[in-house]
């Protein structure tokens, strides 16, 4: 068996262009506000690249550049000013912040409406409770990818090796929400392996690399790398890919699979902020 590979770039392109139309229906243009701390190259790349295609969708950028020894008392006030701007339709703070700052309340200093991440409490609440409300971009991004291999999720098994607040948990809750039957994995994990080939649906967002191979991975599961790592011969997932490949029934590349879709949910994050939710 050769897995059918899960086209995120094509996927992804195609979100934006249906947020594009969106945005051009609408009365107002939304404002999607990153706020970028410090010069950290990786972070100034990923903010780059999302100011970029949220202009090329018909948003305005409305995006702020502070010091890396900014204040938490400064960060929290430009975090309270957008907040309070009826212009700003989203906020995204960049993560991670230097070391001296404290994340977890600036962050929860973000409205629940403009909160594009979807990683306040009140976007954890809603989200947990089934509530309408902004959802984190990666898993959602994962929600569409499934959609697209054409998975019914109703009654499906599906595994998600890995717990963070980022990933592991929204995505456990989105999937549960299409009424799957969710298992979380994490380090504690008894035969990691043995779990995973129960799964109909394997999401991995471990951030390990080459985790999951070919004796975690049920015969024509579909198989969905959240992991990206830069390795010696390039980019690398959390799944063996070439050797999973060749047992699933769909899987996703590294590149080019789930990381493209993030962006393009951010952007339709900021639309839907735009309609009030």
């Amino acid at each position: 068996m050769t897995a059918r590979i899960i086209d995120g770039k094509a996927v992804a392109a195609r979100v934006r262009a249906e947020v594009a139309r969106d945005v051009a229906a609408l009365d107002r243009v939304p404002g999607l506000a990153t706020l970028l701390v410090g010069d950290d190259p990786a972070s100034a790349i990923y903010v780059r690249n999302k100011r970029r295609l949220c202009v090329e969708a018909g948003m305005a950028d409305l995006h702020r550049h502070l010091p890396g020894d900014v204040s938490q008392a400064e960060l929290a006030a430009v975090i309270d000013e957008l907040a309070a701007d009826p212009d700003v339709t989203g906020i995204l703070l960049q993560l991670p912040l230097p070391g001296h700052l404290d994340a977890a309340p600036l962050i929860a200093r973000i409205p629940a409406d403009k909160d594009v991440d979807g990683l306040t409490e009140v976007s954890a609440g809603r989200l947990a409770l089934g509530r309408p409300g902004l959802r984190p971009c990666t898993p959602s991004g994962v929600m569409v990818l499934l959609d697209e291999a054409g998975v019914d999720l109703a009654g499906a098994e599906a595994v998600v090796v890995g717990r963070s607040d980022l990933v592991g948990k929204p995505q456990g809750a989105l999937l549960l929400a299409r009424n799957a039957t969710v298992t979380t994995c994490h380090s504690r994990t008894r035969d990691l392996a043995a779990v995973c080939r129960r799964a109909d649906v394997l999401v991995v967002a471990a951030g390990r690399p080459g985790l999951i191979g070919a004796d975690a991975v049920k015969p024509g599961a579909v198989v969905i790398d959240v992991g990206i790592h830069r390795g010696e011969h390039g980019l690398v997932g959390d799944v063996r890919t070439a050797e999973v490949a060749e047992v699933a029934g769909a899987i996703t590349p590294v590149p080019g699979g789930v990381g493209p879709m993030t962006i393009a949910m951010l952007l339709r994050n900021t639309v839907t902020a735009a309609k009030g939710l």
